[in-house]
């Protein structure tokens, strides 16, 4: 199992470095000019040079990049013409709009997207595992049929679509909850609950269908094996069988998916996090884009992909964790 756990980091690691190669040549090798952009519309040729020489654009492509990944793992000094502003590792650099380390934005909006990711995660595991497990069970029956057709609708349609809904029903018509608005869990956690409610249930219920027709076949697939008969055949009650042995078997899969998932969920949320306007990392991304703020992109691309990477090499731990047969391939 260490071996495998080692392998699974070292895939990790490579896969880190070639994204950040990616990200790098992608956003700054690009057609435009990262001082003109750092500098403004009004600089002059002599200000622009200045800025060009203050971020070391000046220096060959190679050392750029070596600076910029050292930045990341040991930090970065800046000149500001009057001093010099240190960024902590791991530096993305500076913002061209405000000057703030990239570090000290992303880690603003963390807190705002770990909580809906978290929380709808959560949702969507109970809805989407439950539902597929009973509907398993009542497989041919009407239960099955009014279930198959939720999962159906869920993923049919749009997150803000369904987001509209929940906000015009209980917030607009109903007036049962708040409109969505960020309070931290530190400050209010009953306020922190109430008003991610919404953000959570109109994510949870696209992500749940995905999770009750997974849950559903490998539900079916687990309770048609020989060891399955074996146990009914000696007498195991019909809940030991299903909690102990199917629904063991059937988990692994759903497990690695929801590790990804919840990965994805980071940068995936953007649309989610706008139309609710929470400021999380896809807000941040999608204002940064719209100011070609490129060190914010860059920094929050390379999070979200580090955050996608990590979900999956987890994902393939709890995996083999829960069928050691993975271990032996």
């Amino acid at each position: 199992m260490t071996g495998y756990v080692l392998r699974k980091l070292g895939g990790a690691l490579l896969v880190l470095f070639l994204l950040s190669v990616v990200v790098y040549l992608l956003f700054y090798v690009a057609p435009g000019d990262p001082a003109r952009l750092a500098c403004g519309p009004r600089c002059d040729a002599g200000q622009i040079r200045q800025v060009r020489d203050q971020l070391g654009l000046d220096e060959s492509l190679v050392a750029q990049y070596l600076h910029f990944l050292q930045a990341i793992g040991t930090g970065r000094d800046f000149s500001t013409g009057t001093g010099v502003l240190h960024c902590p590792a791991p530096c993305f650099g500076l913002s061209y709009q405000n000057g703030q380390p990239v570090t000290t934005l992303l880690g603003d909006r963390l807190p705002v997207t770990a909580s809906l990711a978290c929380g709808a995660m959560v949702l969507w595991l109970l809805l989407g595992v439950g539902t597929g497990l009973l509907s398993a069970l009542r497989r041919g029956g009407p239960a099955e049929r009014v279930l198959t057709v939720l999962t159906l609708t869920g993923t049919a349609i749009p997150v803000f679509i369904t987001g509209l809904l929940l906000l015009m029903l209980f917030c607009a018509s109903l007036q049962w909850l708040p409109f969505p608005s960020y309070v931290p869990l530190t400050e209010d956690p009953e306020q922190w609950a109430w008003n991610l409610l919404l953000p959570w249930t109109a994510l949870a219920l696209l992500e749940s269908a995905k999770y009750a027709r997974l849950t559903r076949s490998a539900t079916l697939e687990t309770l048609a094996e020989d060891h399955i008969r074996t146990f009914r055949a000696y007498g195991l009650r019909e809940r030991a069988v299903v909690g102990r042995h199917a629904l063991r078997g059937a988990l692994p899969p759903v497990i690695a998916l929801n590790a990804i998932d919840l990965g994805t969920m980071f940068g995936g949320a953007m649309l989610t996090e706008t139309l609710f306007g929470l400021p999380g990392l896809g807000q941040l991304l999608v204002h940064s884009v719209r100011t070609v703020d490129l060190p914010v992109v860059v920094g929050t691309v390379l999070g979200i992909g580090a955050a996608v990477v990590v979900a999956s090499a987890v994902a393939d731990v709890l995996y083999a964790l829960a069928d050691r047969r993975v271990t032996l391939t």
